[in-house]
């Protein structure tokens, strides 16, 4: 803001001049300010295509990869029977009877009324659980140190964390019982719940220890079991398959089903070819391929406009006089459209305009699929390979070239912007001297209009007097 008077005694407009004589000066500040604009939009163009050219080096990256080849999908003849499969999995099909679901243990103790009711006399000191394999149980001893109820009696061995929960439940107005499960399916859940301490080898003696509750038919509602299903049901080769869940995996490689029901007719797997992830692993890579050259297209093409004169102006693409950039769009051009081996791209689907624009035709390449799926790999993963390459040259964040320009467009801009700064002082400085210089004018001025009216005022008196 300028601190000038505006013509008190010269009558000039001391602030109009110093303005004009500023804009002046900051003609070379104004130029580099456009210079900032014009690089900070060149890098944002630069940053976006170097993104979208990212983006097809991931698409290629897959297509490019064996194992994005191998996908398949497996499928079962009943909704009872989900399934999928993994890369590793290959072409074929299994029938199986589905004959049992997993299970978990639940037992009910007797209805009693207290603690002493439930052991039959006084609280052992501790508590044996046997769980897995009744033959080779496991063994773990649950203290009942402070335990003075039924209530206490459930979170002791909640609290031991067995890998059974307790659950007091009251069936009168005076009698509760004790309900145990197991929180695993799987014949390894049973268990066995036993007063003191009792070691393994004691459970599988001649007489073993009486339960208080567990697998025994005078306890459980529910026994724990494994799932089981039959291959080849009714042969000379019939083979039972167990799980300790309703999820079977390795029956066949790759492959994992979960049954959710018994079934009475037999249920076929069929594991195939997933048609449907191979198009989109050929289609994503063409989808990404049109976004790049689509990008660079949009920032190369001229755009017409009218002055205020009636004249036309016509305006180049922020990359239209960038032969980096028309380079770039040649190479993705060739290696997309190059054959492999001979073969040509286009025949597999991936086709190129006259206008040099791509496209993906489902049509055809479903057909080469169906055809000879080993030479449609063939093509696209070489395809793929080059443009993985080409990708990587340009968008590697340390070494790609496109990475590499807009580093070094964003330290220009950062050298104009200090420019900027530089000449903001400078400015300052110069702006302040135009208004000390004018001031100090209209002071001068002032000091001459005195001295004149004080000789003017003299030279009266002189005449006065004679």
């Amino acid at each position: 803001m300028s601190s000038a008077i505006d013509g008190l005694i010269s009558g000039l407009d001391t602030t109009s001049i110093i303005t004009n004589l500023m804009a002046l000066e900051a003609l070379p500040q104004t130029a580099i300010k456009s210079k900032v604009s014009t690089t900070n939009t060149f890098v944002t163009a630069l940053q976006s295509l170097n993104t979208k050219v990212s983006s097809l080096g991931d698409a290629a990256t897959k297509a490019s990869s064996a194992a994005s080849w191998g996908a398949v999908t497996a499928a079962s003849s009943s909704t009872s029977v989900a399934s999928s499969a993994s890369t590793s999995a290959t072409a074929g099909s299994l029938t199986f009877q589905v004959d049992r679901l997993a299970a978990k243990q639940t037992s009910v103790g007797a209805s009693v009324t207290d603690l002493a009711g439930f052991f039959g006399g006084a609280t052992p000191p501790t508590l044996t659980l046997a769980t897995g394999s009744a033959a080779s149980p496991t063994v773990a001893e649950i203290s009942m140190t402070g335990v003075t109820d039924l209530a206490g009696l459930a979170s002791a061995i909640n609290k031991a964390d067995t890998g059974v929960t307790a659950t007091l439940v009251k069936v009168s107005a005076n009698e509760s019982r004790l309900q145990l499960t197991s929180k695993a399916t799987g014949a390894a859940g049973a268990f066995d719940l036993y007063s003191g301490s009792v070691a393994a080898a004691d459970l599988t003696a001649a007489s073993p220890a009486t339960a208080l509750t567990g697998r025994d038919a005078k306890f459980a509602i529910t026994n724990a079991a494994d799932a089981q299903v039959t291959l080849w049901k009714g042969t000379g080769v019939e083979q039972v398959v167990t799980s300790t869940s309703n999820t079977f995996s390795g029956v066949l490689t790759g492959v994992e089903f979960t049954i959710s029901k018994v079934e009475a007719d037999p249920v076929t797997l069929t594991v195939a070819r997933n048609n449907a992830a191979l198009t989109t692993l050929a289609s994503d890579l063409v989808t990404n391929l049109s976004t790049v050259l689509t990008e660079i297209t949009s920032r190369t093409k001229t755009s017409t406009t009218t002055d205020s004169t009636g004249r036309t102006l016509v305006t180049g693409g922020v990359f239209s006089a960038d032969n980096a950039i028309r380079t770039l769009r040649q190479s993705v051009l060739s290696e997309a459209s190059a054959p492999v081996d001979g073969i040509s791209p286009s025949t597999m689907g991936i086709v190129l305009a006259k206008d040099g624009t791509f496209s993906f035709d489902e049509t055809l390449f479903a057909a080469a699929l169906a055809a000879d799926p080993a030479k449609v790999q063939s093509v696209i993963s070489g395809v793929a390979a080059r443009l993985e390459k080409l990708a990587d040259d340009q968008s590697d964040p340390i070494a790609g070239s496109l990475s590499l320009r807009v580093t070094s467009q964003q330290s220009y801009v950062k050298g104009l912007g200090d420019q900027v700064l530089s000449w903001d002082t400078r400015l300052d400085l110069r702006r302040a001297t135009l208004e000390k210089t004018y001031s100090g004018l209209e002071v001068a001025l002032g000091k001459l209009n005195s001295q004149s009216d004080w000789l003017t005022s003299q030279l009266s008196s002189l005449s006065s007097s004679k």
